[in-house]
């Protein structure tokens, strides 16, 4: 019966809809992504009304961030169990009320509270939302469907700033938060309607301990990894590290001995997975840190207007979708494998060149280079969401999922941490060029390093989806 249930959507229903599913679930992911960077444009203002420092304003941001860490695991455990749409309809409306509560709150512990609840929310819409497309869209269509579910990770972190400066100056910034509830309402009547009702085998009962041992560790690692950053903090940060890597050390033992894990780990022996998995962590320090550093350096180095900084800014989403309607095409010519190291080091390669970024530049050559470093890496993104599930069944896709989204916040929190070691080095109180030069040089380093693995794909993964072994026999066959 559950094998029934299962399969319920099959192909020849599920394949004509399945940009209109990608969007959907892309759509969530967009409010949930400008939500977080119109938010960061807005915290000086909020920290007046809360009578507080603007930096003490990042705990809102870090809220955020803990809450997705402590809950991503056990989403696709609750999708299997309650069912996929059920529970990314439900995600949303979490993170609506939680929008409503952020948008009402009267001080920042308030505020704090309410961004854990919005963080829930936000725990279940994308790791989720990307579940729903796997068990919805047909193989042969993986590669379209992932590259309309990127967008907006793309053009969230563009469209953001600007509207966050728009809100705070001719609105309120609680019109940040209020902005959600209309977009979410919509998404839940669209999942109501198209999104079917997929639940996941049974595999024993649910890892109580495993998600209390994984959600402490991961929280602690990464709000370690975040206070790190902050001056004055370093014992703090060190302490939740420690923390977190003991408790981690505690799940993994756990995990050997529960028949289903909230995290499973066995899935790093399926050789798609794991690789795209470690690959695509180490590229994914770059894509998060852009973002963050990008900004600041035109701000603060360039010493150009929030607004002049936006222009240029978004020369990486102009070079992101650039990207989406060659992804097939070049997947089929070239396979997985040498796509992901060439535009791996390409797009790595061209956003290390930031750090020779001047004021004397022109800036039309600074446009250039961010629109194809984003052009290249956004091939990187598309392949790593698309590869890893290749040899993955689909009733542990659940659990796949999960892995995907543990990575995408450490990124700024290394450009910041580079950006405060540099400056403590040379003794400076706010950033100078070199500092930022120091910063991109650090994770690009650190990314460049997923070529290693890249290598390490079979030149054959990913075939079904691309289409070049069909391209590649016919030439042998004519030969």
């Amino acid at each position: 019966m559950s094998d029934q249930i299962y399969q319920a959507p099959t192909v020849p229903r599920a394949a004509p809809n399945f940009r209109v599913i990608a969007m959907i679930v892309a759509s969530a992911m967009l409010m949930e992504n400008i939500d977080a960077t119109v938010l960061a444009t807005a915290l000086p203002t909020m920290a007046r009304d809360f009578a507080v420092s603007a930096p003490a304003m990042s705990i809102a941001l870090t809220s955020y961030l803990l809450s997705l860490a402590i809950f991503i695991p056990a989403s696709g455990r609750m999708a299997d169990s309650f069912g996929s749409r059920t529970v990314f309809r439900a995600a949303i409306a979490v993170f609506v009320i939680g929008s409503i509560l952020c948008a009402l709150a009267p001080s920042l512990p308030f505020l704090v509270l309410a961004r854990l609840l919005q963080g829930m929310g936000g725990a279940m819409m994308m790791p989720v939302g990307r579940l729903v497309l796997m068990r919805s869209v047909a193989r042969k269509d993986m590669v379209s469907a992932m590259s309309w579910l990127l967008v907006p990770a793309l053009i969230g972190p563009i469209v953001g700033p600007p509207l966050g400066g728009f809100i705070v100056t001719y609105l309120d910034w609680r019109w940040i938060f209020y902005i959600n509830v209309p977009i979410g309402i919509v998404g839940m009547i669209f999942v109501s309607i198209y999104i079917d009702e997929v639940k996941g085998k049974a595999t024993g009962p649910f890892d109580t301990l495993g998600f209390i041992l994984s959600g402490i560790s991961l929280g602690s690692l990464l709000f370690g990894f975040e206070m790190s950053s902050h001056e004055g903090e370093g014992a703090f940060s060190i302490f939740l590290i420690a923390l977190g890597l003991i408790f981690g050390i505690a799940y993994l033992k756990h995990a050997r001995r529960h028949p289903s894990p909230i995290m499973d780990f066995s899935l790093m022996k399926v050789p798609s997975f794991g690789t795209s998995v470690i690959a695509g962590s180490l590229t994914r320090i770059t894509q998060g840190a852009q973002p963050f550093l990008l900004p600041l350096l035109f701000q603060i180095g360039f010493g150009l207007s929030a607004a002049a900084a936006g222009q240029i800014v978004i020369a990486t989403a102009l070079g992101a979708l650039a990207m989406k309607p060659m992804a097939k095409l070049v997947f089929s010519r070239l396979g997985f494998r040498r796509s992901l190291v060439l535009n791996g080091i390409l797009g790595t390669a061209g956003y290390a060149l930031c750090a020779a970024f001047r004021p004397d530049w022109p800036m039309p050559l600074i446009f250039v280079v961010l629109v194809l470093s984003a052009f290249f890496l956004s091939f990187q993104f598309t392949a790593y969401n698309t590869i890893a599930y290749d040899e993955i069944e689909r009733e542990r896709m659940s659990s796949a999922t999960t892995f995907q989204q543990l990575m995408l916040s450490l990124g700024i929190c290394i450009g910041a941490l580079a950006l405060h070691g540099s400056m403590a080095l040379s003794g400076a109180e706010t950033p100078d060029l070199g500092d930022f030069s120091t910063a991109f040089i650090v994770v690009t380093i650190i990314s460049i390093t997923a070529t290693v693995w890249n290598l390490r794909f079979s030149p054959a993964a990913g075939e079904e989806i691309s289409g070049y072994k069909a391209r590649r026999t016919k030439g042998a066959a004519g030969a």
